[in-house]
């Protein structure tokens, strides 16, 4: 894990689990589920969606529980409250070639923390761990049109902005 992935990129897994891709996405504020509105007193809920794809020619046992998510916030860190009781995770799926399978998740967090979002995931495929993976995201810029995957123009000092620009940059050096 060299770099991190911005919000919505799908990772490639390497060695073993090649053929798998894994995808954090739809990074958005969210309200409490119902039952958790006293849990979440003075913090911000949201919630994202890991999908996993299976590229390979075999199916793959995934499973994907909290443990195999860590979630900070904020330029220190701050380690993110995960609703494991409200969250929909992959359990023991058997993922099929050309398939995907996608988890529902939801977390808080104080709410002057989310211009700086980081989830950690490291996926279980076949009782194996694949590598960990990371994709860092803001959720107080808004999305870009949608299906375009852009952002409107922002700060170039937005966590989302330096993240594009530093991948950009390395994509053009990889051609160079």
């Amino acid at each position: 894990m060299r770099e991190p992935n911005v919000i919505g990129d799908w990772q490639e897994c390497a060695d073993v689990h090649a053929g798998l891709r894994v995808r954090v996405h739809g990074l958005e504020k969210a309200e409490p589920p119902r039952g958790r509105d006293e849990a979440a007193e003075g913090l911000a809920y949201f919630r994202f969606r890991v999908t996993v794809e299976n590229r390979m020619r075999e199916p793959v046992g995934i499973l994907l529980e909290d443990g195999q998510l860590d979630i900070r916030t904020g330029p220190d860190g701050e380690s993110a409250f995960l609703d494991w009781r409200n969250s929909q995770f992959i359990e023991g799926f058997d993922l099929y070639p050309l398939r995907r399978a996608t988890a529902v998740l939801f977390a808080a967090a104080p709410e002057h923390f989310l211009n700086l979002v980081d989830i950690q995931v490291q996926l279980k495929a076949d009782e194996e761990w694949a590598d960990r993976y990371l994709w860092s995201g803001d959720l107080t810029v808004p999305d870009g049109l949608p299906g375009t995957g852009a952002r409107p123009d922002v700060g170039s000092e937005s966590l989302a902005c330096q993240i594009s620009t530093f991948l950009r940059e390395e994509a053009e050096r990889g051609q160079g």
